[in-house]
């Protein structure tokens, strides 16, 4: 069955669904979904519960959209309580710890990255960069190791 199809049958049943769940945002997520569905009938998998891996891609976009919102609105909150003098701090720390994530080594900084900034799992990681979670996940123990060392100093 062609992806056209698939969109065809699934596509309003998808965005009444994530509508009725999510608002407004469940069309941006219905889109996405579709996005990933698309990829993963590009790469030859065989769909045989199309409903089914829809709701699963979708629920896991809104996990990942709920977290970004929950860490940005964290970070909104504490910059709105603080201080000029506390501004500074920050800043100061900001700058270094922009500085120990340079200085990681490339391997470890790019997983450190992807984790603590891009909101990646550590499957979502080891895909892009063709690991796998085990080695993203060693990656990840180093990364903070060195970062924890570099600040005990």
């Amino acid at each position: 069955m062609g992806l056209a199809t698939l969109y065809r049958r699934h596509a309003l049943w998808l965005a009444r669904r994530l509508r009725s769940r999510f608002g407004e945002e469940g069309e941006d997520i219905a889109h996405d979904a579709w996005r990933k569905l698309a990829a993963a009938y590009a790469s030859g998998r065989e769909i045989r519960h199309p409903r089914a891996l829809l709701m699963t891609v979708a629920g896991r976009l809104a996990s990942d959209r709920a977290a970004r919102r929950s860490r940005r609105e964290a970070l909104e909150s504490m910059a709105a309580a603080s201080s000029p003098l506390a501004e500074t701090g920050a800043q100061e720390a900001a700058v270094m710890m922009e500085q120990l994530i340079v200085a990681l080594p490339d391997d470890l900084r790019s997983v450190f990255v992807m984790s603590r900034f891009g909101g990646l799992t550590n499957a979502q990681i080891g895909v892009r960069l063709g690991l796998s979670p085990k080695t993203v996940e060693w990656r990840m123990t180093r990364a903070l190791a060195h970062i924890t060392a570099q600040l005990r100093r």
